[in-house]
């Protein structure tokens, strides 16, 4: 990340998977309780850019990938407003171009926002510590604080309570495809009966890769199948082609295999 704060800066928001998903519960403010490892995927990223105002007020320009909606509720726009009605921010020109695929499961627009909070800590000199960045993120998105640390983790509660793992994917090859539906959170969380299994992900993630295929569970994916077979079918695919592992990862539509580097 450039500190050269009178030019502005730019960084590189990445993707993220999950390895495994539990929802075991409903809770009484409408969220779930989840268990899942988020995995950071770096070599997937979009481009996000902060410069000084050139009109005296701030402005959002986003390229690659189409977002439908409204500009102004962009996360990174989101990001930006919670964090001036706490300090004082310059008014700033924010560049975002978009690559990571939307309603993926892969967390684009929550790294967006979280990358937009660690933008803005260098740019303005804010001196927020790790946990006041993820207290930030939160307000944003469930999976925004994973974001900002940006490292394996196993995550718990609604997916913002944090421990350490100890897992490295990079002996591997990873390959992801997005199909070219989407799946709403809405939608897939609706599908999904809540249950408690016998084995903690926490412990299922410890075990090789290798005898990872029929016990690294997605809740999500029996319901998301049923509305949308052809991500089952590129699921079997990856397998037919030889993948050790492969999973929809978050609530879809993408689909990861993770193979054997020839």
């Amino acid at each position: 990340m450039s500190r050269i704060k009178n030019l502005g800066m730019i960084c590189f928001p990445n993707a993220k998977i999950n390895l495994g998903l539990h929802i075991l519960s409903k809770r009484t403010d409408g969220y779930h309780n989840i268990e899942t490892v988020f995995y950071p995927v770096n070599n997937l990223c979009d481009a996000l850019e902060i410069v000084p105002a050139s009109e005296g007020k701030t402005t959002f320009s986003q390229t690659g990938i189409i977002v439908d909606g409204n500009p102004e509720d962009n996360l990174v726009l989101k990001a930006y407003y919670s964090l001036k009605e706490d300090y004082d921010l310059p008014e700033i020109a924010i560049y975002l171009r978009k690559q990571i695929p939307l309603g993926a499961g892969l967390g684009g627009g929550s790294s967006d926002a979280a990358f937009m909070i660690k933008l803005l800590n260098d740019f303005a000199g804010l001196n927020l510590s790790v946990e006041q960045m993820e207290m930030y993120a939160g307000k944003i998105g469930a999976d925004c604080p994973f974001f900002i640390q940006n490292k394996p983790v196993f995550a718990e509660g609604t997916g913002t309570v944090f421990s350490p793992v100890a897992i490295s994917l990079q002996s591997y090859h990873l390959t992801i495809i997005k199909p070219s539906v989407s799946v709403s959170t809405k939608e897939a969380y609706a599908r999904v009966k809540p249950r408690r299994p016998a084995v903690s992900l926490k412990n299922i993630i410890r075990l090789p890769v290798t005898e990872w295929k029929n016990q690294l569970i997605n809740d999500f994916e029996p319901g998301v199948f049923a509305l949308y077979p052809e991500i089952e079918e590129i699921k079997e695919r990856l397998y037919a082609e030889g993948a050790l592992y492969a999973s929809m990862t978050g609530s879809g539509s993408a689909v990861f295999g993770i193979f054997e580097k020839s």
